[in-house]
């Protein structure tokens, strides 16, 4: 471990044993350094690599300050690496893995916890997908939409940051692209109004088995046409 790792961990054991909580602010760097038994400039790597992290915040003539730490915000940067990940289809196939395992259980545990107004938003959504039907751009926002109020029904933010992120807005719109040119569309609409429907009665295992089919349909779409694309079929 290098020297400014190990300034790392130290900072990151501060915010973890509420020594430094969140929106706290670290003491000035000769401070923090002299603390860490440091060089001023290992000190401010350190804290460079925690604000890419968006562990830490600095602000320009005030000082460095905690992050709230929300999970929406220190997962944030997986969106990006999922975004660099839709070239390889292995990395693909691992991430609707990941996708397959999470969103059934996570609409579960939705139907359980679902409010009348979140469930009015999904009908919403899902009156706009089917007036949109031709419109890959529509269609791609509101089926985003769609998830996110299913997830969010949740109450569990890391859930619907890590489901968010997995599914990332560019692949999202290749996948609509290709079941509009293919009329395959109307398939995958049907799927998301059965997830509703299972929904509106909150009945948890109707709703994790619709999701389960709506996610299993797109991973068997993608093997049959954006992985083969890519010359690379698992």
């Amino acid at each position: 471990m290098s020297l400014t790792d190990k300034a790392i961990a130290q900072i990151r054991e501060l915010i973890r044993s509420g020594a430094l909580p969140p929106g706290s602010k670290l003491p000035p760097e000769p401070e923090l350094a002299a603390q860490f038994g440091l060089s001023r400039n290992l000190a401010r790597e350190a804290v460079k690599a925690l604000a890419v992290a968006r562990v830490l915040e600095v602000r320009r003539g005030d000082g460095t300050y905690v992050t709230s730490l929300q999970p929406s915000l220190l997962l944030e940067g997986l969106g990006g690496a999922v975004e660099l990940l839709q070239g390889d289809s292995t990395a693909l196939q691992d991430l609707m893995e990941v996708r397959r395992l999470l969103e059934p259980a996570a609409t579960a545990l939705a139907a359980t916890r679902i409010s009348v107004e979140q469930l009015a938003e999904l009908e919403l959504h899902l009156k706009a997908m089917r007036e949109a039907r031709d419109d890959v751009e529509q269609l791609n926002a509101h089926d985003a939409a769609f998830h996110r109020a299913v997830i969010s029904a949740t109450g569990n933010e890391t859930l619907l940051t890590l489901l968010e992120s997995i599914s990332g807005r560019t692949l999202r719109a290749r996948v609509w692209r290709g079941l509009v040119d293919t009329q395959a569309s109307d398939r995958t609409l049907a799927e998301h109004e059965a997830i509703f429907r299972a929904l509106s009665v909150r009945d948890a295992s109707l709703s994790q088995a619709a999701a389960l089919l709506h996610v299993s349909n797109t991973e068997l779409w993608l093997k049959e046409h954006l992985w083969a694309d890519l010359g690379r079929v698992p």
